[in-house]
Parts: structure tokens; C-alpha cells; sequence
């Protein structure tokens, strides 16, 4: 997330930071059917989650996203955005925020351009370094999971104090309190309370369920804060 982007003719630049502290986990959609998109962002609503990522690794997935987008109170990003046309394409649907997977100068422009805030990909210290040259505070850590797990990112987030992060990639119910524990790690993304089997058999009661225990998972200790 970067500082740099401007307000846009729908407001001032959402407070994503804000969001994703509030909320701690960030569900990460993969679905090809619209008609998912309302019921899925109530029953998310109703187990205290107000944010969502839908990834556009699917044909219909915009259609879902904008179905997302057009609940009251959903704050929906799109995310797997690899190029400035589908940065565009996502922001036109009703994305409030992008995700890339990677460090992506054209998807950073595009999302500055448009005055929605972008959670760009770093998993690596050149990666992080050229996000604080750009004056980003907040990245996407992933995959999470394969790149050396909780460790890695403790030891990498040392001398990179200035970021906080939203790691994805692999993460769990079980495994997730352990990232939220790092002080660094400001969210998770996780797909575990919005498995494409729970959203294929339409059972929103269980995601509502699965949604509930993920906003009580343990909060970080006091002397857990980052320095």
C-alpha cells in the first residue's frame, strides 16, 4: 500500500491499512459464478469480516467481484492483478484495492492513477527494498508458506521495520494465528472459510461459521509490539 495514490472521483483513498488491522484476515476468493458474489459477502458480514479478495484466476471472476462489490458494508479488492489492463479492468468493476503477487510498477500506476489503494507482492529483500523506494508500508508476502514459512519473514521484516505485512500463500485455520503472532504481519489472506467445495455446494452457513472462529483467533500480547 503506498502513500502516493490520489483521491478519486468516488472519495478519498480507502483507509486500507485501517481495514486489514481491524480485520486481521483477508478471505481470497477463486470462483467462477457470479451468483456467489451477494450471498458470499453476507455471510461474511455476518461472521465479522468486512473485506474480501477475489482473484482474477478465473473467466468470471470480475462478475463475482462486482457482485461482492455492490453489498453494503464489503470492502472488496481484486487480487492475482499481473498487468496494468487487468488493474483497470478490476478498479472498473468496483475493486476498492489491488493485490499483486509480484512487484508490479504498471499495476502500482494504474492503482495510483485510479486513487485505490495496491497491496503489491514482495517476498524478497530487493523486492521490499524497491517497495520503500516507492513508498509503499504495506505488501503482500507470497507465497507465504513456500517461501520459508513464519521464520523467514521474521528474520527478513529485521531490517525492514518500516513495512508491515499480509502474508498469502498456504496459510491455514491452525497455522494462521502463528503469522498473525509476528509483529511485523499486520493481516492474513487465507481461502480456508471460502474453499471453492463450500462455495460450489452454496453452504454460507459454514462460511459464516469459518469466518467467525477466524476473527477469534488470539490477538498478539502487548510485548509482542514491534519496537
Amino acid at each position: 500500500m503506498s502513500p502516493r495514490g490520489r483521491p478519486s472521483e468516488r472519495g478519498t483513498l480507502l483507509d486500507l491499512r485501517g481495514i486489514l488491522a481491524d480485520n486481521r484476515i483477508v478471505p481470497v476468493i477463486v470462483s467462477d459464478d457470479p451468483s456467489v458474489g451477494g450471498p458470499l459477502s453476507r455471510a461474511l458480514l455476518a461472521g465479522g469480516i468486512q473485506i474480501a479478495e477475489v482473484t482474477l484466476r478465473t473467466p468470471d471472476a470480475l462478475r463475482v467481484l462486482t457482485g461482492m462489490a455492490d453489498t453494503p458494508g464489503m470492502v472488496v479488492g481484486a487480487g492475482t492483478v499481473l498487468n496494468a489492463r487487468q488493474a483497470r479492468a478490476a478498479v472498473m468493476c468496483g475493486a476498492r484495492f489491488l493485490v499483486s503477487p509480484g512487484y508490479s510498477p504498471s499495476v502500482n500506476e494504474v492503482a495510483a492513477d485510479a486513487g485505490v489503494p495496491v497491496l503489491p507482492g514482495a517476498a524478497t529483500a530487493t523486492e521490499m527494498t524497491r517497495a520503500i523506494d516507492d513508498g509503499h508500508t504495506v505488501v503482500k508476502y507470497f507465497p507465504a508458506a513456500a517461501s520459508g514459512g513464519p521464520a523467514a519473514l521474521q528474520a527478513l521484516s529485521a531490517p525492514f521495520g518500516m513495512l508491515e505485512f499480509v502474508p498469502t500463500g498456504g496459510i491455514t485455520q491452525v497455522s494462521a494465528a502463528t503469522w498473525l503472532g509476528l509483529p511485523s504481519v499486520i493481516a492474513v489472506g487465507g481461502s480456508w472459510m471460502v474453499t471453492p467445495d463450500l462455495l460450489r455446494s452454496g453452504d454460507f452457513t459454514a462460511v459464516t461459521a469459518l469466518a467467525l472462529a477466524a476473527t477469534r483467533l488470539p490477538r498478539p500480547e502487548a510485548e509482542g509490539a514491534r519496537a
